[in-house]
């Protein structure tokens, strides 16, 4: 997908250091102190436009939500959302990599992460930048609390059976998998931008959850 350059947003997210942390300002900070309490941590990498952490946040106030993604152009617009539902004290947005989450957060320091929507990566060669390759699932075990989760939703198969082998195959527990999360909507489920798009197409949502056996 090709992104729409916006010269302006690098300003803006820097009028904003209130809610939105800068991946070369950090490496592992105190996430308890800048949240201003030891309420558990969850967080969605690959936050894109923000409505499913925003939407959580909103949803879950003694939960602290952290949005990652790596681009200006459209972590910007997780922002505006942000400030236009009054910056949740309990989300913070962090324009960074996912694949650093060792050098983001301490060991242990996460109850649970959010895969949303990834990019799947369809060509074999380029299995290992699946976000459920086992080189990922390792860096999540290493700042995930013991028995900590993955919640993973996706519209592509492929990506979601190769996930459900991957997963099985490092050890995790499957806690809940669903071929057709619509279909029996949960109540406390909360769309993606990408999810409203699929299922208003008809295509089913593939959901997991996964928890680490340690």
């Amino acid at each position: 997908m090709r992104l729409r350059n916006k010269p302006w947003a690098k300003d803006f997210m820097g009028e904003h250091p209130d809610i939105l942390i800068h991946e070369d300002e950090k490496t592992v900070k105190d996430w308890k102190e800048i949240f201003g309490n030891e309420n558990p941590i969850h967080v969605e990498v690959g936050t894109g436009k923000g409505q499913f952490v925003i939407g959580m946040a909103k949803a879950n106030p003694d939960i602290n939500y952290i949005g990652i993604e790596h681009f200006d152009n459209v972590i910007v617009s997780a922002l505006e959302k942000a400030i236009e539902t009054d910056k949740p004290s309990n989300l913070r947005l962090l324009r960074g990599n996912g694949a650093n989450l060792e050098e983001l957060f301490e060991t242990g320091e996460l109850d649970r992460i959010y895969l949303n929507f990834s990019d799947p990566w369809p060509k074999s060669r380029h299995a290992k930048r699946r976000l459920t390759h086992e080189s990922f699932l390792a860096r999540y075990e290493h700042v995930l609390r013991k028995q900590g989760e993955i919640h993973f939703k996706t519209d592509n198969r492929k990506l979601f059976e190769y996930s459900l082998v991957s997963i099985s195959a490092y050890g995790m527990i499957l806690q809940d998998v669903s071929l057709d999360l619509h279909a029996e909507m949960p109540e406390d489920n909360i769309m993606t931008e990408y999810e409203e798009k699929f299922s208003a197409k008809g295509q089913p949502i593939y959901r997991l959850e996964a928890m680490y056996n340690n």
